[in-house]
Protein backbone atom coordinates (compact mmCIF):
# COMPACT_ATOMS: atom_id res chain seq x y z
CA UNK A 1 0.00 0.00 0.00
CA UNK A 2 1.21 3.13 -1.23
CA UNK A 3 0.24 7.00 1.21
CA UNK A 4 0.80 10.36 -0.61
CA UNK A 5 -0.06 13.39 1.38
CA UNK A 6 -2.29 16.01 -0.46
CA UNK A 7 -1.85 19.71 0.72
CA UNK A 8 -4.54 19.05 3.99
CA UNK A 9 -2.64 17.89 6.44
CA UNK A 10 -3.77 14.42 7.39
CA UNK A 11 -5.61 13.70 3.93
CA UNK A 12 -3.92 10.85 2.06
CA UNK A 13 -4.53 9.26 -1.52
CA UNK A 14 -4.05 5.18 -0.95
CA UNK A 15 -2.92 3.02 -3.92
CA UNK A 16 -3.22 -0.32 -3.07
CA UNK A 17 -0.29 -3.05 -4.75
CA UNK A 18 -2.24 -4.87 -7.36
CA UNK A 19 -1.86 -7.92 -9.13
CA UNK A 20 -2.65 -8.51 -12.84
CA UNK A 21 -2.35 -11.15 -15.50
CA UNK A 22 -4.45 -11.70 -18.56
CA UNK A 23 -7.05 -13.22 -15.68
CA UNK A 24 -7.54 -9.94 -14.40
CA UNK A 25 -6.31 -8.37 -11.11
CA UNK A 26 -6.37 -9.25 -7.33
CA UNK A 27 -5.51 -6.62 -4.63
CA UNK A 28 -6.15 -5.68 -0.96
CA UNK A 29 -8.66 -3.45 -0.60
CA UNK A 30 -8.55 -3.37 3.12
CA UNK A 31 -5.82 -4.41 5.58
CA UNK A 32 -5.76 -3.28 8.86
CA UNK A 33 -2.17 -3.37 9.91
CA UNK A 34 -1.36 -1.58 6.51
CA UNK A 35 -3.69 1.20 6.58
CA UNK A 36 -2.71 1.99 10.79
CA UNK A 37 0.98 1.79 9.24
CA UNK A 38 0.07 4.37 6.47
CA UNK A 39 -2.16 6.77 8.74
CA UNK A 40 0.14 6.38 11.62
CA UNK A 41 -2.41 5.04 13.98
CA UNK A 42 -4.69 2.37 14.33
CA UNK A 43 -8.19 3.76 12.79
CA UNK A 44 -11.85 1.21 13.64
CA UNK A 45 -14.05 1.48 10.93
CA UNK A 46 -17.29 0.87 11.98
CA UNK A 47 -19.94 1.20 8.78
CA UNK A 48 -19.52 0.63 5.24
CA UNK A 49 -21.86 2.50 2.60
CA UNK A 50 -22.09 1.46 -0.87
CA UNK A 51 -23.93 4.39 -3.49
CA UNK A 52 -24.57 4.57 -6.80
CA UNK A 53 -25.09 7.32 -9.03
CA UNK A 54 -25.45 8.31 -12.81
CA UNK A 55 -23.19 11.13 -14.48
CA UNK A 56 -23.34 14.92 -13.05
CA UNK A 57 -24.78 13.79 -9.86
CA UNK A 58 -23.04 16.18 -6.80
CA UNK A 59 -23.09 14.57 -3.87
CA UNK A 60 -22.03 16.44 -0.61
CA UNK A 61 -20.16 18.19 0.85
CA UNK A 62 -21.61 16.37 4.03
CA UNK A 63 -20.00 16.27 7.63
CA UNK A 64 -21.38 15.76 10.91
CA UNK A 65 -20.30 18.17 13.57
CA UNK A 66 -20.68 15.25 16.60
CA UNK A 67 -20.02 12.11 16.15
CA UNK A 68 -17.43 13.62 12.95
CA UNK A 69 -16.44 10.74 10.81
CA UNK A 70 -13.26 9.69 8.89
CA UNK A 71 -13.70 7.93 5.59
CA UNK A 72 -11.67 5.21 3.43
CA UNK A 73 -13.04 6.05 0.21
CA UNK A 74 -13.04 3.94 -3.37
CA UNK A 75 -14.63 4.02 -6.62
CA UNK A 76 -15.70 0.26 -7.79
CA UNK A 77 -17.14 1.13 -10.74
CA UNK A 78 -16.96 4.29 -12.99
CA UNK A 79 -15.08 7.42 -12.18
CA UNK A 80 -15.75 10.32 -9.51
CA UNK A 81 -14.06 14.31 -8.50
CA UNK A 82 -13.86 13.47 -4.74
CA UNK A 83 -13.48 16.65 -2.97
CA UNK A 84 -12.46 17.69 0.84
CA UNK A 85 -12.41 20.70 3.01
CA UNK A 86 -10.97 21.11 6.05
CA UNK A 87 -13.03 22.71 8.84
CA UNK A 88 -10.50 22.10 11.56
CA UNK A 89 -9.99 25.95 12.80
CA UNK A 90 -6.73 24.88 14.30
CA UNK A 91 -5.75 23.30 11.29
CA UNK A 92 -3.14 25.39 9.00
CA UNK A 93 -5.05 24.58 6.10
CA UNK A 94 -8.70 25.41 7.33
CA UNK A 95 -11.55 26.88 4.39
CA UNK A 96 -9.24 24.77 2.17
CA UNK A 97 -9.90 21.96 -0.42
CA UNK A 98 -8.48 19.38 -2.00
CA UNK A 99 -9.82 17.33 -5.20
CA UNK A 100 -8.82 13.74 -6.63
CA UNK A 101 -10.22 11.57 -9.55
CA UNK A 102 -10.95 8.18 -8.21
CA UNK A 103 -12.20 5.52 -10.91
CA UNK A 104 -12.47 1.54 -11.00
CA UNK A 105 -9.55 2.09 -13.03
CA UNK A 106 -6.83 3.85 -11.31
CA UNK A 107 -8.14 1.88 -7.55
CA UNK A 108 -7.14 4.97 -6.10
CA UNK A 109 -9.07 6.06 -2.51
CA UNK A 110 -8.87 8.63 -0.17
CA UNK A 111 -8.18 8.92 3.45
CA UNK A 112 -10.72 11.89 4.89
CA UNK A 113 -10.21 12.30 8.85
CA UNK A 114 -12.38 13.66 10.92
CA UNK A 115 -13.33 17.18 10.73
CA UNK A 116 -13.53 17.30 6.90
CA UNK A 117 -16.20 17.91 4.61
CA UNK A 118 -16.76 15.13 1.80
CA UNK A 119 -17.97 14.82 -1.27
CA UNK A 120 -18.08 13.87 -5.08
CA UNK A 121 -19.18 14.24 -8.99
CA UNK A 122 -19.56 11.72 -11.22
CA UNK A 123 -17.82 11.87 -13.66
CA UNK A 124 -18.27 8.54 -15.96
CA UNK A 125 -22.15 7.56 -17.07
CA UNK A 126 -22.80 5.70 -13.65
CA UNK A 127 -20.69 5.23 -11.02
CA UNK A 128 -20.51 3.28 -7.60
CA UNK A 129 -18.91 4.24 -4.76
CA UNK A 130 -17.60 2.73 -1.16
CA UNK A 131 -16.66 4.10 1.88
CA UNK A 132 -15.93 2.92 5.05
CA UNK A 133 -16.51 5.08 8.11
CA UNK A 134 -15.37 5.42 11.53
CA UNK A 135 -18.38 6.43 13.29
CA UNK A 136 -21.94 5.79 12.72
CA UNK A 137 -24.26 7.86 10.29
CA UNK A 138 -26.05 10.10 12.66
CA UNK A 139 -28.73 12.19 10.87
CA UNK A 140 -29.58 14.78 13.42
CA UNK A 141 -25.79 15.75 13.52
CA UNK A 142 -25.60 15.77 9.16
CA UNK A 143 -24.58 19.43 7.98
CA UNK A 144 -24.03 20.63 4.41
CA UNK A 145 -21.25 22.63 3.19
CA UNK A 146 -22.33 24.67 -0.03
CA UNK A 147 -20.86 22.75 -2.84
CA UNK A 148 -20.37 25.87 -5.13
CA UNK A 149 -19.52 28.94 -1.82
CA UNK A 150 -17.35 31.25 -3.94
CA UNK A 151 -15.34 31.53 -0.76
CA UNK A 152 -13.90 27.83 -1.38
CA UNK A 153 -13.61 28.05 -4.95
CA UNK A 154 -13.69 24.44 -5.84
CA UNK A 155 -13.16 23.84 -9.38
CA UNK A 156 -15.65 20.53 -10.01
CA UNK A 157 -15.26 19.57 -13.56
CA UNK A 158 -18.96 19.86 -14.42
CA UNK A 159 -20.34 19.34 -17.80
CA UNK A 160 -23.69 21.82 -17.10
CA UNK A 161 -25.34 21.83 -13.88
CA UNK A 162 -24.88 19.35 -11.42
CA UNK A 163 -27.59 16.98 -10.11
CA UNK A 164 -28.11 17.70 -6.45
CA UNK A 165 -30.42 16.61 -3.29
CA UNK A 166 -32.34 19.69 -2.43
CA UNK A 167 -30.66 19.76 0.97
CA UNK A 168 -26.88 20.02 -1.11
CA UNK A 169 -28.83 22.62 -2.91
CA UNK A 170 -29.40 24.63 0.23
CA UNK A 171 -25.94 23.84 2.02
CA UNK A 172 -24.11 26.31 4.26
CA UNK A 173 -21.63 28.76 3.12
CA UNK A 174 -17.99 28.34 4.95
CA UNK A 175 -18.74 31.69 6.78
CA UNK A 176 -21.80 30.27 8.27
CA UNK A 177 -20.91 26.73 8.96
CA UNK A 178 -20.79 24.60 12.00
CA UNK A 179 -17.01 23.97 12.27
CA UNK A 180 -14.40 21.73 14.31
CA UNK A 181 -11.84 23.20 16.99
Amino acid sequence: MKATPTAIRDVLVIEPRAFGDARGFFFESWNRRAFAEAVGRDVEFVQDNHSASERNVLRGLHYQVRRAQGKLVRVVAGEVYDVVVDLRRSSPTFGKWVGERLSAENRRMLWVPPGLAHGFLVLSERAEFLYKTTEYYAPEHERSLLWNDPALGIDWPLEGEPLLKPKDAAGTPLAQAETFP
